[in-house]
Protein backbone atom coordinates (compact mmCIF):
# COMPACT_ATOMS: atom_id res chain seq x y z
CA UNK A 1 0.00 0.00 0.00
CA UNK A 2 1.32 3.58 -0.49
CA UNK A 3 0.70 6.22 2.19
CA UNK A 4 -2.57 7.19 0.91
CA UNK A 5 -4.04 3.60 0.79
CA UNK A 6 -2.56 3.59 3.98
CA UNK A 7 -4.35 6.79 5.18
CA UNK A 8 -7.89 5.43 4.00
CA UNK A 9 -7.24 1.92 6.07
CA UNK A 10 -6.42 3.52 9.27
CA UNK A 11 -9.12 6.49 8.96
CA UNK A 12 -11.55 2.78 8.92
CA UNK A 13 -9.94 1.10 11.55
CA UNK A 14 -9.97 4.87 13.68
CA UNK A 15 -14.29 4.46 13.45
CA UNK A 16 -13.90 0.47 14.08
CA UNK A 17 -11.57 1.03 17.18
CA UNK A 18 -11.80 4.73 18.82
CA UNK A 19 -15.50 3.55 19.77
CA UNK A 20 -17.38 2.95 23.46
CA UNK A 21 -16.67 -0.59 23.39
CA UNK A 22 -12.51 -0.22 23.59
CA UNK A 23 -13.21 1.34 26.79
CA UNK A 24 -14.20 -1.94 28.65
CA UNK A 25 -11.07 -4.31 28.41
CA UNK A 26 -8.65 -1.27 28.58
CA UNK A 27 -6.94 0.82 31.51
CA UNK A 28 -8.77 3.73 30.65
CA UNK A 29 -11.34 2.02 32.30
CA UNK A 30 -10.02 2.66 35.56
CA UNK A 31 -9.90 6.82 35.25
CA UNK A 32 -13.46 6.48 34.06
CA UNK A 33 -15.08 5.55 37.37
CA UNK A 34 -14.81 8.90 38.70
CA UNK A 35 -16.14 12.01 37.79
CA UNK A 36 -14.12 14.63 40.13
CA UNK A 37 -10.98 15.50 37.85
CA UNK A 38 -8.46 15.46 40.25
CA UNK A 39 -9.38 11.90 40.74
CA UNK A 40 -9.42 11.21 36.87
CA UNK A 41 -5.86 12.57 36.85
CA UNK A 42 -4.44 10.18 39.10
CA UNK A 43 -6.29 6.90 39.09
CA UNK A 44 -5.21 7.69 35.57
CA UNK A 45 -2.02 8.28 35.99
CA UNK A 46 -2.13 5.09 37.88
CA UNK A 47 -3.51 2.80 35.51
CA UNK A 48 -1.34 4.48 33.04
CA UNK A 49 1.79 3.26 34.82
CA UNK A 50 0.95 -0.15 35.32
CA UNK A 51 -0.38 -0.30 31.65
CA UNK A 52 2.49 -2.46 30.85
CA UNK A 53 1.64 -6.59 30.11
CA UNK A 54 -1.79 -8.29 30.38
CA UNK A 55 -4.54 -5.87 30.61
CA UNK A 56 -6.78 -7.79 33.12
CA UNK A 57 -4.04 -8.05 35.10
CA UNK A 58 -3.29 -4.29 35.08
CA UNK A 59 -6.92 -3.54 35.76
CA UNK A 60 -6.78 -5.75 38.43
CA UNK A 61 -3.77 -4.07 40.02
CA UNK A 62 -4.82 -0.51 39.86
CA UNK A 63 -8.22 -1.66 41.38
CA UNK A 64 -6.55 -2.47 44.51
CA UNK A 65 -4.65 0.57 44.56
CA UNK A 66 -8.04 1.98 44.51
CA UNK A 67 -9.10 0.37 47.68
CA UNK A 68 -6.36 1.57 49.48
CA UNK A 69 -7.42 4.83 48.43
CA UNK A 70 -10.80 4.22 49.67
CA UNK A 71 -11.78 5.15 45.93
CA UNK A 72 -10.93 9.04 46.82
CA UNK A 73 -7.54 9.12 45.02
CA UNK A 74 -7.41 12.89 45.26
CA UNK A 75 -8.44 12.89 48.80
CA UNK A 76 -6.42 9.95 49.96
CA UNK A 77 -3.25 12.03 48.45
CA UNK A 78 -3.93 15.45 50.32
CA UNK A 79 -4.62 13.85 53.67
CA UNK A 80 -4.39 9.99 53.83
CA UNK A 81 -2.25 7.79 55.57
CA UNK A 82 0.29 5.60 53.73
CA UNK A 83 -0.18 1.85 53.89
CA UNK A 84 2.69 -0.13 55.74
CA UNK A 85 3.29 -2.05 52.23
CA UNK A 86 6.90 -2.78 52.78
CA UNK A 87 8.32 -4.12 49.54
CA UNK A 88 4.61 -6.16 48.66
CA UNK A 89 4.34 -6.59 45.00
CA UNK A 90 1.85 -4.43 43.59
CA UNK A 91 2.29 -5.55 39.82
CA UNK A 92 5.00 -7.38 38.35
CA UNK A 93 8.22 -5.53 39.18
CA UNK A 94 5.99 -2.72 40.82
CA UNK A 95 6.09 -3.11 44.34
CA UNK A 96 4.95 -1.64 47.67
CA UNK A 97 7.92 0.69 47.94
CA UNK A 98 7.45 2.22 44.33
CA UNK A 99 4.21 3.39 44.99
CA UNK A 100 4.88 4.72 48.50
CA UNK A 101 7.05 6.81 46.65
CA UNK A 102 4.47 7.61 43.92
CA UNK A 103 1.53 8.58 46.73
CA UNK A 104 4.91 10.91 48.20
CA UNK A 105 5.72 12.61 44.88
CA UNK A 106 1.67 13.08 43.74
CA UNK A 107 1.09 14.75 47.36
CA UNK A 108 4.26 17.11 46.05
CA UNK A 109 2.64 17.86 42.91
CA UNK A 110 -0.59 18.69 43.72
CA UNK A 111 0.32 20.40 47.01
CA UNK A 112 3.92 22.25 45.96
CA UNK A 113 2.95 22.58 41.93
CA UNK A 114 -0.62 22.94 40.97
CA UNK A 115 -1.32 19.30 40.18
CA UNK A 116 -0.38 16.61 37.59
CA UNK A 117 -1.95 19.44 34.80
CA UNK A 118 0.02 22.40 35.74
CA UNK A 119 3.47 20.30 35.53
CA UNK A 120 2.85 18.81 32.56
CA UNK A 121 1.79 21.77 30.94
CA UNK A 122 4.86 23.84 32.41
CA UNK A 123 7.21 21.35 30.67
CA UNK A 124 4.93 22.06 27.33
CA UNK A 125 4.80 24.86 27.15
CA UNK A 126 8.99 25.68 28.10
CA UNK A 127 9.51 24.03 24.59
CA UNK A 128 6.52 23.49 22.71
CA UNK A 129 6.62 19.94 22.63
CA UNK A 130 5.14 17.00 24.39
CA UNK A 131 9.10 15.76 25.04
CA UNK A 132 9.81 19.15 27.16
CA UNK A 133 6.90 18.13 29.00
CA UNK A 134 7.57 14.42 29.86
CA UNK A 135 11.26 15.52 30.84
CA UNK A 136 10.06 18.26 33.23
CA UNK A 137 7.68 16.00 34.66
CA UNK A 138 10.16 13.51 35.48
CA UNK A 139 12.19 15.95 37.26
CA UNK A 140 9.43 17.38 38.80
CA UNK A 141 8.18 13.73 40.33
CA UNK A 142 11.75 12.51 40.94
CA UNK A 143 12.84 15.08 43.42
CA UNK A 144 10.88 13.92 46.06
CA UNK A 145 14.12 12.23 47.92
CA UNK A 146 16.38 9.85 46.71
CA UNK A 147 13.69 7.82 43.70
CA UNK A 148 16.18 4.74 43.64
CA UNK A 149 14.94 1.92 41.86
CA UNK A 150 11.27 3.62 41.48
CA UNK A 151 12.97 6.03 39.08
CA UNK A 152 12.42 2.93 36.12
CA UNK A 153 8.85 3.07 36.30
CA UNK A 154 9.13 6.72 34.97
CA UNK A 155 10.12 6.81 31.20
CA UNK A 156 13.37 8.84 30.87
CA UNK A 157 13.02 10.74 27.28
CA UNK A 158 15.88 12.54 27.80
CA UNK A 159 17.28 8.88 27.58
CA UNK A 160 15.64 7.80 24.34
CA UNK A 161 12.69 6.27 25.96
CA UNK A 162 9.73 5.63 24.11
CA UNK A 163 7.69 7.05 27.01
CA UNK A 164 4.32 4.70 26.07
CA UNK A 165 2.72 4.67 29.12
CA UNK A 166 3.17 8.68 29.68
CA UNK A 167 2.42 9.24 26.01
CA UNK A 168 -0.68 7.27 26.00
CA UNK A 169 -1.60 9.34 29.55
CA UNK A 170 -1.23 12.51 28.19
CA UNK A 171 -3.89 10.95 24.89
CA UNK A 172 -6.45 10.21 27.84
CA UNK A 173 -5.98 13.91 29.31
CA UNK A 174 -5.52 15.70 26.09
CA UNK A 175 -7.30 14.05 23.43
CA UNK A 176 -10.85 14.98 22.74
CA UNK A 177 -13.33 13.89 20.09
CA UNK A 178 -17.34 13.35 19.84
CA UNK A 179 -16.34 9.64 20.72
CA UNK A 180 -15.60 10.08 24.58
CA UNK A 181 -12.91 7.40 24.90
CA UNK A 182 -10.46 10.00 26.38
CA UNK A 183 -11.27 12.53 28.71
CA UNK A 184 -10.12 15.55 26.78
CA UNK A 185 -9.49 17.43 30.78
CA UNK A 186 -6.54 19.53 29.56
CA UNK A 187 -6.77 22.59 27.13
CA UNK A 188 -3.46 23.82 27.26
CA UNK A 189 -1.49 21.35 25.16
CA UNK A 190 -2.65 21.12 21.35
CA UNK A 191 -3.55 17.36 19.97
CA UNK A 192 -2.00 17.95 17.28
CA UNK A 193 1.41 18.28 19.46
CA UNK A 194 0.74 14.03 21.05
CA UNK A 195 2.88 11.33 20.32
CA UNK A 196 1.91 7.96 19.51
CA UNK A 197 2.08 5.54 22.83
CA UNK A 198 4.46 3.24 20.93
CA UNK A 199 4.85 -0.49 21.94
CA UNK A 200 5.19 -3.87 20.74
CA UNK A 201 2.02 -4.01 19.08
CA UNK A 202 1.62 -0.27 17.59
CA UNK A 203 4.97 -0.66 16.28
CA UNK A 204 4.46 -3.80 14.48
CA UNK A 205 1.86 -2.73 12.77
CA UNK A 206 3.70 0.23 11.94
CA UNK A 207 6.40 -1.71 10.42
CA UNK A 208 4.36 -3.95 8.81
CA UNK A 209 2.41 -1.02 7.16
CA UNK A 210 5.62 0.70 5.69
CA UNK A 211 5.02 3.98 8.14
CA UNK A 212 7.96 2.76 10.87
CA UNK A 213 11.56 1.96 9.08
CA UNK A 214 13.30 1.85 12.83
CA UNK A 215 13.57 -1.50 14.44
CA UNK A 216 14.19 0.14 18.02
CA UNK A 217 11.04 1.18 19.88
CA UNK A 218 12.45 4.17 20.94
CA UNK A 219 11.89 8.12 21.15
CA UNK A 220 13.21 8.23 17.52
CA UNK A 221 10.79 5.90 16.44
CA UNK A 222 8.15 7.69 17.95
CA UNK A 223 9.17 10.72 16.34
CA UNK A 224 9.66 9.33 13.33
CA UNK A 225 5.66 7.34 13.17
CA UNK A 226 4.14 10.37 14.76
CA UNK A 227 5.59 12.56 11.92
CA UNK A 228 3.74 10.18 9.92
CA UNK A 229 0.36 10.25 11.08
CA UNK A 230 1.05 14.23 11.33
CA UNK A 231 0.70 13.79 7.81
CA UNK A 232 -3.18 11.88 8.08
CA UNK A 233 -4.29 14.75 10.37
CA UNK A 234 -2.67 17.63 11.32
CA UNK A 235 -5.06 18.29 14.37
CA UNK A 236 -5.60 14.59 15.87
CA UNK A 237 -2.72 12.67 14.98
CA UNK A 238 -2.92 10.29 17.54
CA UNK A 239 -6.62 9.17 17.24
CA UNK A 240 -4.81 6.38 14.78
CA UNK A 241 -2.97 4.96 18.13
CA UNK A 242 -6.56 2.98 18.13
CA UNK A 243 -6.20 1.89 14.51
CA UNK A 244 -2.70 0.29 15.52
CA UNK A 245 -3.29 -0.74 18.32
CA UNK A 246 -6.55 -2.59 17.71
CA UNK A 247 -5.22 -4.15 14.17
CA UNK A 248 -2.05 -5.31 16.34
CA UNK A 249 -4.23 -6.73 19.59
CA UNK A 250 -7.57 -7.44 17.96
CA UNK A 251 -6.48 -9.13 14.70
CA UNK A 252 -2.97 -9.93 14.94
CA UNK A 253 -2.46 -7.88 12.02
Amino acid sequence: MNLSEVKEFLDEKVLQYNAPFFIESDPISIPKKFSLKQDIEIAGFIAATLAWGQRKAIMKSAEQILEWMDYEPYHFIMNGEWPDLGTTSVYRTFNGEDLIYFFNSLRNIYMNHGGLEDVFTKGYHSTQTVKGALSYFRGVFTSVGECGRTGKHVANVDKGSSSKRLNMYLRWMVRKDKMGVDFGLWEKIKMSDLMLPLDVHTGNVGRKLGILERKQSDWKSVEEITSVLKSFDTEDPIKYDYALFGLGVFEKF
